[in-house]
């Protein structure tokens, strides 16, 4: 059965420089823990790797929640003046409201970084999630994969312009980094110092990933040496793994990472 989109108001928040935000979302109710996708960066909801996890949970009978971001997706707003602050808040205030208690959390590229750092902060306040799925986990990309490794033209150009069109392989259009997007970040980097997420953590991960190399991922994992962490490989696979077969490989180590969860509890 499919579930229709629904939107959360968001008004305001001053004190926070957060603007007002109107999100799109679908739930599915169902068995606890739910399954919470996060996105990647300039993804949405009704990606392939979102819409097959839905599907499972939906087969399972397991409760689901996916959402867009402020500015992605089906949610509005202005993407140049968007940055990791707002996509965490929304990610948060999703979580606190419609993820039900002690959730998984499926993060994808840059909403892997995102659900590390929501845990964090939900830990801080007693409601933790139960695990973490992490595909191809763009931990501090901001700083580390793009600021770091750009040119020193590119750089001017995004200090002096406030924007640079970054061209992509998986859109027709370019996608624009901005000055705000790189410096909010700073506020939210996590490799300079050991993680302890403290709880289960299963990294879904391409050998071949230009976007998030292997290597990177490795170096992030032996920053949780306190925490138990798995990781699956896949050979042959890319940064987006949305192959049938990377996408059975997800439902799976999701599946069973919920089941472990729930026979443990």
């Amino acid at each position: 059965m499919s579930v229709e989109t629904q939107l959360l108001g968001l008004p305001v928040d001053a004190r926070r420089q957060l603007p007002a935000r109107q999100l799109a979302y679908r739930k599915r109710a169902g068995d606890a823990p739910a399954v919470v996708w996060l996105g990647g960066f300039r993804s949405d909801m009704s990606s392939t790797k979102a819409t097959a996890l839905d599907e499972a949970c939906a087969a399972d009978g397991r409760a689901m929640l996916r959402f867009d971001y402020h500015a992605h997706g089906e949610s509005a707003g202005d993407f140049h003046a968007a940055n990791l602050s707002i996509w965490l808040d929304d990610a948060l205030e999703m979580i606190r409201r419609f993820g039900g208690p002690a959730p998984v959390l499926v993060g994808s590229s840059m909403g892997g970084w995102i659900a590390l750092l929501a845990t964090a902060r939900l830990k801080a306040e007693g409601c933790a999630p139960s695990g973490l799925v992490l595909i191809a986990p763009a931990v501090d990309f901001t700083e580390r994969l793009m600021w770091a490794r750009f040119p020193e033209e590119i750089r001017q150009k995004i200090l002096k312009d406030g924007v640079w069109y970054r061209p992509s392989a998986y859109s027709p259009e370019p996608y624009p980094i901005t000055r705000s997007l790189i410096e909010d970040a700073r506020q939210h980097l996590i490799l300079d110092h050991p993680i302890h997420v403290g709880v289960p953590i299963h990294i879904l991960q391409g050998a071949k990933d230009p976007d998030v190399p292997i290597q990177y991922v490795d170096q992030f994992v032996s920053s949780l040496s306190k925490d138990d962490v798995s990781m699956t490989i896949i050979p042959d696979g890319d940064h987006r793994l949305s192959r049938p077969e990377d996408i059975a490989t997800l439902v799976r180590i999701t599946r069973e990472l919920v089941q472990s969860l729930r026979a443990a509890s």
